[in-house]
């Protein structure tokens, strides 16, 4: 059997993002293409979240953790992109370590500027709209690439803010979406009144500075380790040394972060930048917009039980977060969920990815897993599924 060929992918692209407005830049997509001798190309597209760079979370050259080469070698012809701000494509205005969030300066206190000189371009960078640009952008090269008439979307974490408005307002190249571990503000912005998905202020943001009013902001190896340990607290959920093991994987996707950050032993530890983003357009209003999600465009939810981003209190405002909310919300009937014992928020790099990629390849290939075309399950440490009503 013939190994997926690889294939990577710069896609020339007029910004749409206010920093870099009309300017050249780069979408980066990496493809594993997998297709069969006589089969025809069935395209995926994998879409990461707020942080992590796409090749950390979808194709993580660590035994058997590439999601993107499970697929690959199941016959898919799989492609993962990074929007303008994350991984190998675009970064404008993140390149100065002036433009960090303030309250995180100490952390470059080595790097000119890094920590005296206040903030360059006071604005948040990038946008829902910016966002769906890109992911249209991409969507319509792989069409042309493959001949193929819809793409299947596969997204994780944040990556639903772009995903669920995209099918909605492009149904005719979108074959399915799946949505890891989603996240899911039922009360979140609504667009400008009396439109559908107009920004709701003018962009870009830049009051308060606090929030907005800088590009990026970093995260700490101690930090990133932090945070998944929070989900953490299961016998082996999480292989010995993983978290090494994917910081150099970020790190790898980020030059200049890699040499940023204290040091340690000598040299520099890294720091992942992080795109400061405003988002809106994607709550229980528009879910259920002309009845797309669960009918033209089938929709799977998987996430863990032990997820602590996903699931936050009613009383966060706009940084409360629901899955299960998003599931009602979801107007048709062809939609599954799965609760998934002893995982996590970083699932793609615990021991149930291997659950995770097994229900994608069902899904893909039938549109059901298990069986299933709808419903919502928790899928318990030995295997066995149970209805959730």
């Amino acid at each position: 059997m013939a190994s997926p060929v690889l294939t990577d992918h710069n896609i020339p692209w007029t910004s749409t993002i206010p920093a870099n407005q009309g300017k050249p830049a780069t979408l980066f997509v990496r493809e594993r293409n997998g297709t069969k001798p006589s089969h025809a190309r069935q395209p995926v597209l994998m879409l990461h979240g707020r942080s992590v760079p796409g090749l950390a979370g979808f194709d993580l050259q660590y035994d058997k953790y590439s999601w993107a080469q499970f697929l690959a070698d199941a016959g898919y012809d799989v492609f993962v992109m990074d929007l303008q701000g994350s991984g190998r494509s675009t970064r404008p205005e993140m390149g100065d370590p002036r433009n960090v969030n303030p309250a995180q300066k100490y952390l470059l206190v080595d790097h000119p500027g890094g920590a005296l000189t206040p903030v360059q371009y006071t604005s948040q960078l990038d946008n829902s709209q910016s966002n769906w640009d890109e992911v249209h952008k991409v969507v319509t090269y792989i069409k042309d690439l493959t001949g193929a008439p819809k793409v299947d979307l596969i997204g994780w974490s944040a990556a639903s803010q772009q995903l669920g408005p995209y099918a909605i307002q492009h149904k005719e190249n979108v074959k399915s979406l799946l949505l890891l571990a989603p996240i899911f503000p039922p009360n979140g912005r609504q667009s400008k009144p009396g439109t559908r998905w107009d920004p709701p202020v003018s962009l870009p943001v830049s009051a308060p500075s606090s929030v907005f009013g800088f590009p990026m902001a970093l995260t700490t190896k101690s930090g990133f380790t932090t945070a998944w340990d929070r989900d953490v607290d299961c016998h082996k959920q999480r292989e010995d040394g993983m978290v090494d093991v994917v910081w150099k994987a970020i790190m790898e996707n980020d030059a200049l972060g890699a040499k940023w950050g204290p040091d340690v032993a000598g040299a520099p530890e890294g720091v992942m930048r992080v795109k400061n983003q405003y988002w809106w357009g994607w709550n229980s209003t528009t879910v259920p917009l002309d009845g797309t999600l669960g009918s033209d465009v089938p929709v799977l939810i998987i996430y863990g039980d032990l997820d602590s981003t996903v699931n936050t209190s009613p009383d966060l405002g706009l940084l409360y977060f629901s899955v299960p909310a998003l599931y009602q919300a979801i107007p048709g009937a062809h939609k599954l969920m799965f609760r998934i014992a002893c995982a996590g928020h970083q699932i793609v790099w615990e021991r149930k990815a291997k659950v995770v990629h097994n229900m994608s390849r069902q899904w893909l290939n039938n549109g059901t897993v298990e069986d299933l075309a709808k419903g919502s399950f928790f899928l318990d440490e030995d295997g066995v599924l149970t209805p959730v009503g």
